[in-house]
């Protein structure tokens, strides 16, 4: 239990969907409940289907319009959905509002500005670099306008200090060692043909096809390794996203179809169940995860917990919490430095080495540590919301 006083927090996400920043939200929520306090973690729903994880603590499902248009016209929208759903005095009943991205931190600056609340918190995952000046603006204003930050990995704090001055705690990521592990579930077998996955090996890459996640050059290295493993196939799981990657995704494809592979070389699975994720890492043998940017990659401490072999990207903020055994490196501008990488990755004894050390890597990340972390900030938010 926490030695604060009980709190009852608004998390505050930009979507129902399973993406990095939602599932951190939804964890964190889950230990704080652990800890005594109150959290409801909320997020427009459009489709009213509610969040892709059923919680053991309150959720909110804000009512979200339709949207025609570019992804500025969607961003807008939400921020409006969310201003609306918190002018019911019912709904703000909080002692502490944080937002997990820039659509509910600016619908939170707005409320702020209206005086409906006095201060809210925002943490920082990543920043995007954004063409669309208005974007960008509505980026900079969710974390200028905020009175409390927190970020995943020291590189971000760092990044905060230097771009606008502003200083930011640290709270890091968890991971569930309940769910990811190393022993089947019975999922694999149905999720193997449902995917039409053949012999392998299985290269699996997690959060779909963006330029952030580095997909082509991690395509290009793919065809690499597939001139030694023939049957090699390449899944690339996951993609709900607010933001437009449709002229990413159709290059990507008119790459694929240009390199001559077969059609079942790729599997692109779109977004998934959560409880498919497990037995996906299992099923794999290795996660290839190539990034240019992250705030910390989530998806690395899973695979790893399952005994997944990693190739990862040789950045921050990878190589804040991963030591030089822990995965085999690679240099995300080189598709051949990728393709080297997973070749290794799935050599003896470096294969065995990694299966080994993953989970060992993975346990010392803790929700509950990261929960505590928060709460130093929450209750000066809560002495000042009650003063």
């Amino acid at each position: 239990m926490s030695a604060y006083p009980k709190m009852r927090v608004a998390l505050l996400c930009h979507s129902v969907n399973p993406r990095g920043g939602v599932v951190h939200a939804l964890e964190l929520a889950a230990a704080l409940a652990e800890l005594g306090h109150d959290p409801v973690v909320h997020a427009p729903d459009p489709e009213g289907a509610g969040f892709f994880r059923q919680t053991a603590f309150q959720t909110v499902s804000v009512k979200a319009a339709a949207v025609e248009g570019d992804t500025t016209a969607l961003v807008t929208s939400r921020v409006a959905d969310y201003v609306r759903h918190f002018e019911a005095p019912a709904a703000r009943r909080f002692d502490v509002f944080h937002a997990q991205d820039g659509i509910s931190g600016n619908a939170l600056a707005t409320l702020k500005t209206e005086g409906a609340i006095s201060r809210f918190a925002r943490t920082v995952h990543h920043l995007d670099d954004f063409a669309d000046l208005r974007l960008a603006a509505l980026q900079d204003r969710s974390v200028t306008t905020s009175d409390a930050r927190f970020v995943v990995s020291r590189l971000w704090r760092e990044q905060l200090r230097a771009r606008f001055g502003l200083g930011a705690t640290l709270v890091g990521n968890g991971i569930d060692l309940a769910r990811f592990r190393a022993e089947p579930d019975g999922r694999e077998p149905l999720l193997r043909a449902r995917l039409g996955l053949g012999v392998g090996p299985i290269v699996l890459a997690v959060g779909g096809v963006e330029a952030r996640k580095n997909t082509m050059a991690l395509l290009e290295a793919f065809q690499q390794f597939r001139k030694l493993h023939e049957r090699a196939q390449l899944v690339v799981a996951g993609g709900a996203s607010v933001l437009d990657h449709d002229a990413y995704r159709a290059a990507f494809g008119a790459a694929f179809v240009a390199s001559g592979l077969p059609a079942e070389a790729l599997v692109l699975t779109g977004p998934l169940p959560d409880a498919d994720m497990p037995a996906l890492y299992r099923l794999a043998d290795m996660l290839a995860f190539p990034s240019i940017k992250e705030g910390f990659g989530l998806v690395v401490l899973e695979a790893m917990a399952t005994g997944l072999p990693v190739v990862a990207s040789r950045i921050a903020p990878f190589t804040e919490y991963l030591g030089e055994r822990d995965v085999v490196w690679c240099d995300p501008k080189s598709p051949r430095s990728i393709a080297d990488a997973m070749m290794i990755a799935l050599s003896e004894p470096v294969r065995s080495r990694l299966s080994e050390r993953g989970p060992v890597v993975a346990a010392r990340h803790g929700w509950a540590e990261a929960a505590r972390a928060h709460l130093d900030v929450y209750a000066r938010l809560a002495e000042v919301a009650h003063a």
